[in-house]
Parts: C-alpha cells; sequence; structure tokens
C-alpha cells in the first residue's frame, strides 16, 4: 500500500523525478514549490508536473507548510538553492533558502507528528574527497598551493611531507569540510536534521547526491552542473571549456537513478533518531575531461578544450564509495555513462530562468 508523500522542490529537475518514480510506485504525491526564477523558466509549473496534485508555495512559509503536511506520511525535502554561488554576496539567499527553510519544515513535521525525512544532501560537504599518502596512508591533503595550479600542477599534496597524493573512495564517514556557501549550507541542513531526529525520535535519509545529470537540467545559468553547461556550449557550436587539465575525477550518476534511490528511501524507514547519509552515486568514476569528449561526441560538435585554471571552491577528485546504499537499500544504479551521456545529447532541458 502507498504512502502520502510531500515533495518540496518536487518541480526542479530531481524533484520532478522523484515525483514520477513515486507515483509510478503506486504512492500518493503532493508536490511545494516556489518555482524560483534561477530554476525555472517562468511562473507556471512545468508540463511535467500536471500529473500530480501541486501547491505553488515557499517551504519557508510555515503556515502554506503546516497545512500540506496534515496526512504526509514522509517528506522527501528536496528544495535549495543550488550551485557554486557568484559571490559571497548570495550568502544570506543561500542561508535563507536552505537552512532557514529546513528548519521551517523541521518545525512544522514536529507539530504535525510526521516523523519520517529523505533530505537532499551533497557530496559538496565532503570538500576535497579522500586521498592517501605512499608514506603516511589516508591524510587529509594540504590547500592546493597556488604555484601548483599556475605551473599545471593540480593533484593536492599530503600536509606532512608534500608528496603529491593518490585518490580514494570516499565514505560517509569521511571529514565534512564544505567550500563554499551552498556546502555549507547543505551540510547545516544535515546538523538541523540530525538534530530533529535525536530530539524527536524521527528518521533521516541524507542522500548525497554526487553528480546528477540528465533530463530537465537547468540550461544557460550560472548554477547549472557542469554537464548541462558543456551540451549549452556544443548547442550554440562551441567547444566545452574545461577546467585544470580535464583529468579531475567525478560519479556522474543519471537523474532517473537518483529518483529510484529516493523512492526506495522513502519506502525503507531509517533508524529511529538518526541521521543516516548515503552517498548516490553510479560506483563508475570518469574524469570531467571524458564527460566533455563524450558528450561533444555525440552532439558531433568540436572537442573540449583544456584551459586550466581553477576556481576558489573547486576540488580535484571526489570519488564516491557506493557501499553503503547497496547494503542499506538494495541500490545499485542501473544508467551506464556511455548511455546516459549519449542520451543526454538530446534530452529536454529546462527553459533558461527568466531574471
Amino acid at each position: 500500500m502507498g504512502v502520502r508523500v510531500l515533495i518540496t522542490g518536487g518541480a526542479g529537475f530531481i524533484g520532478s523525478h522523484i515525483a514520477d518514480e513515486l507515483a509510478e510506485r503506486g504512492h500518493q504525491v503532493l508536490v511545494l514549490d516556489a518555482l524560483l526564477p534561477k530554476a525555472h523558466g517562468g511562473s507556471q509549473p512545468p508540463v511535467w508536473c500536471a500529473r500530480h496534485e501541486f501547491v505553488a508555495g515557499d517551504v519557508r512559509d510555515a503556515e502554506t507548510v503546516g497545512g500540506l503536511l496534515r496526512g504526509v506520511d514522509v517528506v522527501c525535502h528536496q528544495a535549495a538553492v543550488v550551485g557554486h554561488g557568484v559571490d559571497p554576496s548570495d550568502a544570506p539567499e543561500y542561508a535563507s533558502h536552505n537552512d532557514y527553510g529546513t528548519a521551517v519544515l523541521l518545525a512544522a513535521m514536529h507539530a504535525a507528528g510526521v516523523g519520517r525525512l529523505v533530505l537532499a544532501s551533497s557530496m559538496v560537504v565532503y570538500g576535497e574527497g579522500r586521498y592517501a599518502c605512499a608514506e603516511h596512508g589516508v591524510v587529509r591533503p594540504e590547500p592546493r598551493r597556488q604555484a601548483d595550479v599556475d605551473a599545471g600542477r593540480y593533484d593536492p599534496r599530503c600536509a606532512a611531507c608534500g608528496a603529491w597524493l593518490s585518490w580514494r573512495l570516499v565514505p560517509e564517514d569521511a571529514p565534512l569540510e564544505p567550500r563554499s556557501t551552498y556546502a555549507a549550507t547543505k551540510l547545516a541542513q544535515e546538523h538541523l536534521a540530525a538534530a530533529w531526529a535525536r530530539q524527536t525520535g524521527g528518521d533521516v535519509w541524507a542522500m548525497r547526491y554526487h553528480n546528477v545529470y540528465g533530463p530537465r537540467m537547468p540550461r544557460d545559468t550560472p548554477y547549472a552542473g557542469v554537464a548541462s553547461l558543456f551540451r549549452s556550449a556544443l548547442r550554440r557550436g562551441e567547444a566545452p571549456t574545461v577546467l585544470e587539465d580535464g583529468r579531475q575525477q567525478r560519479d556522474f550518476v543519471h537523474v532517473t537513478d537518483v529518483a529510484r534511490v529516493n523512492a526506495l528511501a522513502v519506502e525503507q524507514p531509517g533508524t529511529n533518531g538518526e541521521l543516516t547519509p548515503l552517498n548516490v552515486c553510479s560506483g563508475e568514476p570518469h574524469t570531467v575531461g571524458e564527460l566533455a569528449a563524450e558528450l561533444a561526441r555525440a552532439c558531433d560538435g568540436p572537442q573540449p578544450k583544456i584551459v586550466g585554471g581553477a576556481r576558489p571552491a573547486d576540488v580535484r577528485h571526489v570519488v564516491a564509495d557506493p557501499a553503503r546504499a547497496t547494503e542499506a537499500l538494495g541500490f545499485r544504479s542501473r544508467v551506464g555513462f556511455a548511455e546516459g551521456v549519449a542520451a543526454f545529447a538530446t534530452d529536454p532541458l529546462r527553459e533558461p530562468a527568466t531574471v
């Protein structure tokens, strides 16, 4: 028998796919979305929301959220302002939507007696990924030296001996060191949700998304993901621009796999009084340069341009360990890299923001 699920941000890229997956599995879906201009191309919900019960509203509005929670069994909290941000002037907006909005939601859930939460978190909470030194084993890398970056040396060094480090899979118990405003707000969401779970006996799955791509991604915005930025360039007839040397490792996971693992989390209660983080990934690491080259081939466009440099919040390698999600929820990704990227070349994307 299905459950009733409130999906905040349910008109967005990932949230809308979760809504569809849950409906296909026989659950009752209620979508709340503020339709923020930075994420949506207009003031009306996108066409893919038509099949779902939809409410236009802000998760920061306690009265709206409280009213929607009546009869809800599980909340799937996807609403957030995403992306690196442009500069520190974005910080109040990120903190307001992501952290204050989460606090309002958690208070309303407590008042309504709703005790189950599936939270959209992110790999960005890890900052740099996991690294090992030949001499010192697993170590925290030292900050990248500007002289190394300027010389085209992008891998981090061991803080103890200065040797170059090699990347390892990042488990969920790795140190959490956010390096951007967005990352800081995502970690704060986890802390708020963990406190709520301890205080109420509720349970939380914190889904640490890695590089999600697929249909309905936003395009032509500084907040879009790298796959969307590459495709937009190719559609303009331009070579995709790849920073550093293109060899930075990531895990690119298809949005339909992300929707499925969220549905599994909705259907499987977590541990009462605890937050359980899960890497949401494909388990198939690839470089950013590989993504750009594969997409260029699929679009029959120019080959990527490797331009060097690095942005202050960028990290070198973040490659996830998928084991816990498999063990806890039986999740394994189904969409392979080549298959997913080939489809992404022609997938429908979200219209550009209007402001």
